[in-house]
């Protein structure tokens, strides 16, 4: 059978629960409010700097960056275990509480110890939602729909990220940069009572009984390092680290490049921009692709097209000609790294599902604060243009040699007791 229309024996609640239709819509409304902190501390930080009574410099406020992607680390390792034990529902709801209560707390901080503090704590809830959020999505999609139902739960993510930005243009000079972590939880106030009433539980009743029989224990952990699973399982984690490194690399250094390029300062934040659009467009073709042709299949061609329209960067283009490359290397970077997610939730049987997307995602965030290091050393070397997008052409190319590691996807490990899906 294709590994673009199997399905997951156990796994397949379509019609047995009239709340799964809120699935996506919750699930993607929960990534979106992580989006909202992939870029809030960049918007509130142009204020922090210049907050007298805080005395934060550009290191300081890198290191409160990092301590908040390390909160985003350990929550994703750790929840994911917790999900696959516990249940989805009841994790979902947990992790929405917590951050938005500590996001909360963020607007009260009264330096930037507690400010890195609560971001740390902020993170360890958000980390974990993505985890939760991609398991109940692929496990509730149509049959043979895997892969477009998770590239649009990852629309939810950019979207956030663009609606926090223009937040801050509106809010931050009427109101200040405080209001922006207010406006951040408040979201939680209708998000967490629809949770608590529409949305389903997914995980089986008897998930330690499945994981002990599909993987030979009752530790999800373990099950990732057995049955099989241990050279996926390290493919995987290369491939999500290579693709966070792409998404916060680029994200963080694009326009600096740039304009060391010699772009003035308005073009090289409108190519930001650019390679934002192509992030969502590109997610949208992703999801489709990969129902036609398999998840697998798609991430190793997404990946290698990034390495070449990043290289392709590396070219100084006349006129629309850049924006044109941007926009093509927004398409196939951002979304490389949801497939990987699409293929590791193909990959896995139900009861380790979320512990595999946790690690992943853990591990990835290894790879979020590298790449954002990478593109500061090669900056501060003088170098970033052209070599900075031929070493990003270069991790590219390792993602996609991760996910050719891997095998085939799912059928793969029917002989070792997998899912068929």
């Amino acid at each position: 059978m294709s590994e673009s229309v199997s399905t997951s024996k156990g796994t397949d609640h379509r019609g047995r629960d009239p709340r799964s239709r809120w699935v996506a819509p919750l699930c993607w409304a929960a990534v979106a409010l992580e989006g909202f902190d992939l870029v809030v501390l960049g918007v509130v930080l142009p204020s922090l700097l210049r907050d007298a009574g805080w005395g934060l410099n550009p290191g300081t406020a890198s290191l409160i960056s990092v301590v908040g992607l390390l909160g985003v680390m350990v929550g994703a390792l750790t929840v994911g275990p917790l999900t696959d034990r516990l249940g989805r529902r009841r994790m979902m709801l947990i992790t929405v509480v917590s951050f938005s209560v500590l996001t909360l707390a963020c607007a009260f901080a009264p330096g930037p110890v507690w400010f890195g503090v609560l971001r740390f704590l902020a993170g360890l809830g958000l980390g974990g939602v993505l985890p939760v959020a991609l398991a109940m999505v692929g496990e509730f999609a149509r049959i043979g729909k895997g892969g477009s139902a998770t590239t649009a739960l990852m629309t939810g993510y950019h979207v956030g990220a663009v609606v926090t930005a223009l937040l801050g243009i509106l809010v931050i000079p009427a109101l200040g940069w405080r209001a922006m972590f207010v406006i951040g939880a408040l979201p939680a106030l209708v998000l967490v009572p629809l949770i608590a009433v529409r949305l389903p539980e997914s995980l089986p009743s008897d998930a330690a009984t499945e994981a002990a029989r599909t993987t030979g224990t009752r530790n999800p952990v373990a099950a990732l390092f057995r049955a099989g699973y241990l050279r996926a399982t390290l493919a995987f984690w290369v491939s999500s680290f290579m693709g966070l490194l792409l998404v916060y690399g680029l994200n963080t250094w694009l326009p600096e490049i740039m304009r060391s390029a010699g772009y003035a300062l308005g073009a090289a934040l409108a190519l930001l921009l650019v390679l934002n659009v192509g992030a969502v467009a590109g997610l949208l073709v992703a999801g489709r692709v990969a129902d036609r042709i398999g998840v697998r299949t798609s991430a190793i061609a997404w990946f290698c097209a990034a390495a070449l329209f990043l290289a392709l960067m590396s070219i100084r283009l006349p006129g629309i000609g850049v924006y044109v490359s941007v926009l093509l290397a927004g398409v196939f970077v951002f979304s490389s790294q949801v497939l990987v997610y699409a293929a590791i939730s193909r990959h896995y049987p139900a009861a380790v599902r979320a512990t595999a997307l946790g690690a992943a995602s853990g591990v990835g965030r290894l790879g979020a604060i590298t790449g954002p290091l990478i593109g500061g050393a090669l900056l501060s070397a003088g170098i970033a243009y052209p070599w900075g997008f031929y070493v990003f052409a270069v991790v590219a190319a390792l993602g996609a040699v991760g996910v050719a590691t891997v095998g085939r996807i799912g059928e793969a490990g029917s002989a070792a007791g997998r899912d068929a899906g």
